[in-house]
Order: structure tokens, then sequence, then C-alpha cells
């Protein structure tokens, strides 16, 4: 697995553009991993719902609870599904849409210096062992491209969007990942 530091793509995902980017600000340096959760409809895995999101094609007649969701313009860098896959919305250079209002060590705006990585699930539901095999490999790939994104800076969306959200949720296994990237929970290394 390897990134392109030209062109900000991933060799072993699946590509599909999302137009909800744009530019880092001038001088920013890529330096954290947001991970987060997400499932659609609720709690339902598979299809393309997720594509359909961050790509601005969903339906809202598809579901109820889509209606509540498709004026929404977000994206993510990746999304690592339930089996593995892999899907890139966004190049890394550029800056997708996924942590909202947010802050990380007194620092706002965490869409200007970080990569957002999706994981198909939910807060509750067990995340799926070759996610976090995939995950793992994710961020050793990125932090070859991108060597500010020390061990330590890795963090889930409710830590920098506090009382706003809530995932990856109690059912991330943090200390499997960590074990995973060779790091005890701190994120240094064993």
């Amino acid at each position: 697995m390897r990134v392109d530091t030209i062109t900000g793509l991933l060799d072993a995902a699946r590509q599909v553009p999302s137009p909800n980017c744009d530019e880092r600000p001038d001088g920013s340096v890529i330096d954290l991993i947001v991970i987060h959760g997400i499932s659609l409809p609720p709690g339902q895995f598979g299809g393309s719902w997720i594509d359909a999101l961050f790509t601005n094609t969903l339906d809202p007649a598809a579901h109820p609870y889509f209606q509540t969701i498709a004026g929404l313009r977000v994206s993510a860098h990746l999304l690592v599904r339930r089996d593995g896959e892999i899907v890139q919305y966004v190049p890394f250079q550029r800056r997708a849409w996924h942590a909202g209002e947010s802050i990380y060590r007194d620092r706002r705006r965490c869409n200007d210096f970080s990569i957002g990585i999706e994981l198909e699930g939910t807060d509750h539901t067990p995340y799926d062992s070759r996610q976090y095999g995939v995950l793992a490999e994710l961020i050793t790939a990125l932090r070859i491209a991108y060597p500010a994104i020390t061990p330590e800076r890795l963090t889930g969306h409710a830590d920098i969007a506090p009382g706003r959200k809530t995932d990856p949720g109690s059912a991330f296994d943090w200390s499997e990942l960590h074990r995973r990237l060779g790091q005890n929970k701190t994120g240094t290394a064993r």
C-alpha cells in the first residue's frame, strides 16, 4: 500500500471522487489522522449509500433517515468497509469536509491539517478485524508519506468535537489498533 504524494492518491483504494472538498490553507502541514464511524442507513452495512452521501447523490426517498441528511455536503479522505475494501473520496493534499467544527490540542479547524478516515460501523457494534488490519496498514502508509503524522497524532472524531460527535464510539478498540501498529496506548513504540 502506497501513497502517491504528487496526486494524493492511495494505490490500494477504489476511487470515488467527492466534490465536497477544497484547497487546504497555504502552509498547512498534514499532521493528524481522525478516525470516524459511519453506516447508512444507521446500523446497516454494505451498499452504495455512503458513496452517494459523499458524492451528493443520496436519494432522500430511499430511506426515511436520508431525508434528514440529504442536504449535507460532507466527505472523508477514505472509507474502510467492513470487508476491508478501501474507498478514497478526496486526494490527501486537498481538504475533505469530515471534521466540522473541531479542535485538537488548541488548534481549531481540524480539516485544515488532518486526514479523515471513516470506518463502516456504529458506535456500539464491534468493528470487523479486517478493518483494524487495513487501518493499521493505511496509517503506516500515511505516516511514510506525511512524516508530520507522528504516532501520537491519531484521534477519534468524538475527541475533536466533544459533545457534538460520538464516533468511532465505544465499540472501537483503540488498544487493538495500537497493538497492530506496534505501539502502546499512548502512541509510542513498544
